[in-house]
């Protein structure tokens, strides 16, 4: 088996295109992820990543809504990072446990309206974003608009590309993030 061709950066050995989106990270976090240092191989990817990250932290879904979005793109595309790095989050939000490990199986929701984001991703996943009519109308059910189904999308494409980079660099779990995993 190969080498990983993946450098895990540090701020100091990032290329310098990427050393103030990771000082960013370390600062947010106060430790640097692995998966952002080698995430900085790529500063495009990073600095791109940190970019949609804002703004779809920005939108009309409130924090667990995209938290239950995150999750099920993350367990999804099989991403053990950020599984772990968002149901460390949603821990920090003392949130209820029982959302993640339900997403972590791919079990239905216990609160219908967050189930309904957990479906609705599903939906658009399933579908790549052409999602049957009805399945638009039960999310919008659930007092949802269609500005949060746009936004449902942006988290998608947002975390998906993250999921998909983390796997493509192998990478490993950080300490701070085990307890999680």
């Amino acid at each position: 088996m190969r080498e990983n061709p993946f450098v895990q950066h540090t701020p100091e050995t990032a290329p310098p295109a990427a050393r103030r989106p990771l000082e960013r990270v370390e600062q947010g976090l106060g430790y640097l992820p692995a998966a952002a240092g080698r995430l900085a191989t790529s500063p495009q990817l990073l600095e791109g990543f940190q970019k949609l990250n804002a703004l779809f932290e920005s939108t009309t879904l409130d924090p667990l809504a995209r938290e239950v979005l995150i999750l099920t793109v993350a367990v999804r595309n099989g991403c053990h990072v950020c599984v772990a790095m968002h149901a460390k989050k949603l821990a920090a939000m003392e949130a209820d446990p029982s959302p993640v490990e339900a997403l972590r199986a791919a079990r239905p929701l216990d609160d219908p309206r967050l189930e309904a984001v957990r479906v609705f991703t599903g939906e658009v996943l399933d579908h790549t974003g052409d999602v049957p009519q009805e399945a638009l109308d039960a999310f919008l059910a659930h007092g949802y608009t269609p500005r949060q189904a746009l936004e449902v999308v942006l988290g998608i494409s947002t975390y998906t590309l993250t999921t998909f980079a983390n796997r493509l660099t192998r990478a490993p779990l950080d300490e701070q993030l085990a307890p999680y995993a």
